[in-house]
């Protein structure tokens, strides 16, 4: 009788037994950082445990932060509804109906304020999930922060900046790619000058997991990215070992717990040897240090109370693949947003597995197994594959602009369907083990009447600045855009003397047009 044939998600094939794998001698901490980038990992300090908020008005916002921190959060992670990430202020009527639905509304710096009223920004690392609207959150921040009297060289955290995979998967763009590159390559510049704490990018395969790809067009179409990025900012100018160290990465964890592991070895490998070969030198400039989010597409609306198994499963993953920072969903993410409770108990998740699993004990536990070190061996030569499929198309802005790495997630997105539909990839409470019974629990609902709310806050705020220096504000930014001056320091000044949002991103849409 034949066995049956076993296969990741990615489509490898595992064997029923490993008995030999070639085990490179490296230590953690060394080159090419497969065991970790740090040499005492979690043993010197747990990973940084988020938990990504932001609904409704940045006041409500600011609430759940307080909550998440007062339970032991070590840094805020925000979310911004949907008019904030493709530059539409609250009173657009391209906002109507989406205003605080699916994060925070952000149109000013008064917003800002709000939302991060009695946090001391020198004290808490705070990770944006923002992309094409990047430039102007972050330029948000800044003000803010010197507003409050805080030290801008000593702020720390990330803002996400990833446009290539919004054209790819997600869909959040607003610029062609050409100007959105350079406006993320004057972040990268700015940042190393003015604000050398922050990550001036989180190169996303997040998003590009939850569009459909497998475990291993995430990690090929990611770096492939990165590598577009590190060539955009040394065609500036930039010197790779000083703004290389900035760069992080944000990645998915999924339920195949070995290939997940297998993965994040396989990413700090690859990017070690994409930097060194790119003229990177200097350790830091080397090192893939990356945040994860638990699995939001492998949340089931069905018996939800079972994504808190699923949830652990990848805390797991994510923290034997050496994180260094995550969030973990709340288990009723398939109906609403999180409850304070779901949330809550999603941070738990990650305290229980930090303080009573063992995993901060020792660097790389897995190290060694014959089945961790084939697998990931195996899932990096399948990346590189790819990878350099990308390279000989031109990289990965020639890639988007194929369609390419659209047309493969699309594929491997209908292939996983299929496959659960045909009941030979088991969603427990889905295609088995099915119940009739439905579990009641408690939904987040944001009421319509913040739109109204937001639009008013905005409205006096409008009120209060004089028109002429608005408008030669926005006419300086459209000057110096079509120059290559950095666009940062004006954006931060226009800010700072009330522009909003909205207003920032019209002024070099009438420049750069839009992406179609």
């Amino acid at each position: 009788m034949s066995e049956k044939k076993v296969i990741t998600d990615s489509g490898i094939e595992i064997k029923k037994v490993y008995t030999e794998a070639e085990v490179k001698p490296e230590r953690p901490g060394e080159f090419p950082y497969t065991r970790g980038v740090h040499e005492g990992m979690y043993r010197d300090k747990p990973w940084t445990m988020r938990q990504y908020a932001g609904f409704s008005t940045a006041e409500a916002s600011n609430e759940r932060y307080h909550f998440l921190l007062g339970q032991g959060v070590t840094g805020l992670s925000v979310a911004f509804d949907l008019p904030t990430q493709i530059g539409y202020d609250s009173d657009d009527p391209m906002a109507n109906g989406e205003v605080g639905k699916v994060g925070v509304a952000i149109d000013s710096i008064e917003d800002m304020e709000r939302l991060f009223k009695g946090i001391n920004l020198e004290q808490v690392s705070t990770s944006m999930t923002i992309n094409a609207t990047g430039f102007i959150l972050l330029a948000f921040y800044i003000a803010l922060a010197k507003r409050k009297g805080a030290d801008i060289r000593k702020i720390a955290g990330t803002i996400q900046n990833d446009i290539l995979k919004e054209y790819a998967a997600r869909g959040t763009y607003i610029y062609p790619p050409k100007p959105s590159m350079r406006l993320i390559t004057d972040i990268f510049e700015y940042c190393s000058r003015e604000v050398p704490k922050w990550n001036t990018i989180s190169i996303s395969g997040y998003h590009i997991r939850e569009a459909g790809s497998t475990a291993v067009q995430e990690l090929a179409f990611t770096l492939a990215n990165g590598k577009a990025y590190l060539k955009a900012a040394l065609e500036k100018g930039l010197d790779i070992n000083v703004f290389a160290k900035r760069l992080s990465f944000f990645f998915n964890a999924h339920n195949h717990l070995f290939e997940e592991v297998a993965k994040f070895r396989a990413a700090r490998r690859i990017w070690a040897k994409i930097t060194t070969d790119l003229g990177a030198t200097h350790p830091d400039a080397q090192k893939l240090r990356f945040h994860t989010q638990t699995g939001g597409s492998t949340l089931t609306a069905q018996q939800p109370m079972n994504n808190i198994v699923r949830v652990t499963i990848q805390t797991l993953a994510a923290t034997l693949g050496g994180t260094q920072s995550l969030h973990t969903n709340g288990f009723d993410e398939a109906l609403s947003l999180p409850t304070e409770q779901a949330a809550g108990l999603a941070l738990r998740t990650q305290q229980i597995v930090a303080e009573e699993s063992g995993i901060c004990d020792t660097v790389d536990p897995f190290a060694g197994s014959y089945y961790i070190e084939t697998l990931t061996n195996e899932v990096e030569a399948e990346a590189w594959k790819m990878i350099e499929k990308i390279d000989a198309m031109g990289g990965a802005v020639s890639a988007v602009e194929q369609g390419f790495m659209q047309e493969q997630i699309a594929a491997s997105s209908y292939a996983y369907q299929q496959a659960v539909e045909r009941k030979e990839k088991i969603i427990v409470g889905v295609n088995k083990y099915v119940s009739a019974e439905t579990t009641s629990i408690p939904i987040m609902k944001i009421d319509d009447s913040i739109q109204q709310t937001q639009i008013e806050q905005l409205s006096r705020f409008k009120a209060n600045r004089d028109p002429e220096i608005i408008n030669a504000l926005l006419s300086t930014i459209q000057e110096k855009a079509a120059t290559k001056e950095n666009l940062m320091p004006f954006v931060i000044e226009a800010v700072e003397q009330h522009c909003t949002l909205g207003e920032i991103a019209h002024a070099l849409r009438k420049v750069w047009g839009e992406h179609a």
